[in-house]
């Protein structure tokens, strides 16, 4: 994936002299798990020399891990915690979202939360309980930068977050398949020089 800075303004801070984000991993087997490697690299878009109209693909690469070539229509929109709510909000809020259920039908989880699919910002959407990296070199914890999903929404969420330019109509997004239809976070410090990023798979 590459997204460029005037895509995507005011949603992640851009490292000083950089205009492109790229996100690569790699799609084979490593030490023994079905997991792929990713790689950040903020770049300025003017160092980047030919571009191969289609990449080539390793032989041995796994093939649910590689994606099917889709152009990023960027879709600004606002979200709230689910999984990373505090519990005391949580005991504030519960039965205002209970309430709001019955009334409209719309569920905090799947409908007003944490955006499902593919993002950059904003919250992990988590599967399983938030595991948020800390930053090996000075100890706060990371920021989230990327998530890349299995799939774009499921049949609850769609009614919300189906994207406009698709007509709100559903999404085969790139065609991946991550563990168990999951998803894999990135995360990166805005503290320490050079962006030190990490990454967790999560599966449902």
């Amino acid at each position: 994936m590459q997204i460029y800075r005037t895509s995507v303004p005011d949603i992640v801070p851009f490292p000083e002299g950089c205009d492109l984000l790229q996100v690569l991993w790699c799609p084979q087997k490593h030490s023994g798990h079905r997991w792929i490697v990713p790689r950040v690299q903020w770049r300025k878009a003017s160092s980047v020399g030919k571009v191969l109209e289609t990449p080539p693909t390793p032989a041995d690469a796994w093939e649910n891990y590689v994606p099917r070539p889709c152009v990023v229509h960027p879709e600004l929109v606002t979200e709230y915690p689910y999984w990373d709510l505090h519990d005391d909000m949580w005991d504030e809020l519960e039965f205002r979202f209970l309430d709001l259920d019955q009334e409209t039908g719309w569920d905090y989880q799947s409908h007003l939360s944490t955006a499902p699919g593919t993002k950059l910002g904003g919250y992990p959407g988590w599967c399983q309980d938030p595991e948020w990296p800390s930053c090996v070199e000075c100890g706060n914890r990371m920021e989230h930068l990327l998530t890349v999903e299995s799939t774009e929404a499921d049949a609850v969420s769609r009614r919300a977050w189906t994207p406009l330019e698709e007509g709100r109509t559903p999404s085969g997004g790139p065609g991946l398949v991550l563990g168990d239809l999951g998803g894999v976070y990135l995360f990166e410090c805005h503290v320490c020089p050079g962006r030190p990023f990490t990454h967790r798979f999560d599966c449902p």
